[in-house]
């Protein structure tokens, strides 16, 4: 029977805790003396004996009901150690995949709300300010500006509970990130207001700590990706200078050469070595006009202020446009032509239909030999108008391909072909432009095929 008694007393520690198994204690010792021990139903005891077997059954109810007490409070303590881990592995594997600061402050809130089932508010600093970046809804009736600022400058928690502005309602800790602050969290944790527990301002702090990784980490991968992209317009503009300069002053030099020749008096030139100097002239100064015209549709793409009208339009008009464009490109080459007479119109710009066309023929003529023929061709497939410029030339690497419509990109097998690398570029803008796609294939029996397509129904917006 006394074992009865002792299995209440731990049954009440572990349930209901330390106070109630005292209680259940010295309730059991009174209960075992009123109903068990003569005379029975009252507390005399006419035994001695007796009153050893009520201490033993009191001190040991005591002994486990504090033990007892102390296990329930440790797995307690477990069980909230476990759920605070939890959380902050959860606020940690969300953390890492967030680059911007707006989208840290958003993921610290959310996480801040589940596990406190109360409002959040993030500040991040700005310069030497701070600016409110993400809160949950309803947060501006209980987080504050002033002592959010408050903690930036101080470097401490205040706010609910604490000795400073103890009558707010949110609790607010700082973000550290050394060697300044990177914000400032606010929590208002869900119930009635009162002074949080140390566990609860803990776990406030270790989100606090968390969010400020998060945002140096975003900072200095920002850091980082602006020294890159500063090093890539470094080089770019390298590029461009040298590229720009040498195909400025080959034709420049030649135009100065020509003009000088026939300017000079003392040079005595018949009719047919000032014909051929005129022609050298006029095609370096079209070559002129050619690059100066890329750079100028280059800067209009990247601007984006080239506006495509689109109206119905034969390929084969403008197909010849290009032919005629590029006549002195061609001029002994032979073209072989493959459209068919039944072709439907297809919505675009036939101006700048006709540039892609012709940067496409223009490539062709540098990158194959004099004696091969450049085919041109075209067909419908499923919804798209496909147009193909393909050349006997020595062929585009399979790495090549996709990076020859880059600007001022060109092949290590172009050799002495003269370009920026501005033609491909520009033809990829203006085909994305009509809403359709170019690409470079391999030529079965060598070669490059340069293809783009356009859809046949007009759709979406111009620009």
């Amino acid at each position: 029977m006394i074992m009865l008694f002792l299995l209440i007393v731990v049954v009440a520690a572990l349930r209901f805790g330390q106070g109630p198994a005292l209680f259940t204690a010295v309730a059991g010792v009174l209960a075992f003396d009123f109903f068990l021990v003569a005379p029975r139903l009252t507390l005399a005891v006419s035994d001695t004996q007796y009153i050893l077997t009520f201490l033993g059954l009191l001190v040991t109810g005591l002994v486990i009901s504090t033990l007892a007490a102390q296990a329930r409070a440790e797995a307690e303590g477990a069980r909230q150690r476990e759920a605070e881990t939890a959380a902050l592995y959860s606020l940690a594997q969300d953390l890492t995949a967030m680059t911007r600061s707006e989208d840290i402050a958003t993921v610290v809130v959310r996480h801040v709300e589940d596990v406190f089932r109360g409002k959040a508010a993030v500040f991040v600093r700005e310069n030497e300010f701070l600016r409110l970046c993400a809160a949950t809804r309803e947060s501006e009736s209980v987080v504050g500006q002033g002592p959010a600022d408050w903690v930036f400058k101080h470097g401490r928690p205040t706010g609910r509970g604490t000795g400073v502005h103890p009558a707010e309602a949110a609790y607010y800790a700082p973000m550290r990130s050394a060697p300044t602050i990177a914000g400032v969290l606010a929590v208002c944790p869900h119930g009635p207001v009162a002074p949080l527990s140390g566990a609860q301002e803990r776990l406030i702090e270790a989100f606090a700590n968390q969010a400020a990784v998060a945002l140096d980490r975003a900072h200095l991968v920002g850091e980082a990706s602006q020294i890159q992209l500063v090093q890539a317009t470094e080089r770019l503009q390298s590029a461009l200078l040298n590229s720009i300069s040498h195909d400025l002053r080959t034709p420049l030099a030649t135009i100065t050469g020509a003009v000088s020749s026939l300017r000079d008096p003392e040079v005595r030139l018949d009719e047919e070595t000032k014909a051929a100097l005129i022609d050298d002239i006029h095609s370096e100064a079209e070559r002129l006009n050619r690059l100066v015209g890329n750079l100028l549709d280059m800067t209009r793409l990247e601007a984006g202020t080239l506006r495509v009208s689109r109206e119905p339009g034969d390929i084969a008009e403008v197909v010849g446009a290009a032919l005629e464009h590029q006549s002195r490109q061609l001029r002994g080459r032979e073209v072989e032509i493959d459209i068919p007479d039944d072709l439907p119109p297809a919505p675009m710009s036939e101006v700048l239909i006709t540039q892609v066309l012709a940067n496409l023929l223009d490539n062709a003529v540098k990158y194959s030999p004099d004696a091969t023929p450049v085919r041109v061709s075209a067909r419908v497939e499923g919804s798209h108008l496909a147009v193909e410029v393909a050349d006997r030339g020595v062929g585009i690497a399979l790495a090549d391909r996709s990076r020859v419509f880059d600007k001022f990109y060109r092949t290590e097998r172009s050799g002495s072909a003269g370009g920026t690398g501005l033609g491909l570029a520009i033809s990829k803008g203006i085909v994305e432009a009509h809403g359709g796609t170019i690409e470079a294939l391999k030529r079965p029996g060598g070669g490059t095929i340069l293809r783009f397509t356009l859809p046949l129904a007009a759709g979406g917006t111009s620009e």
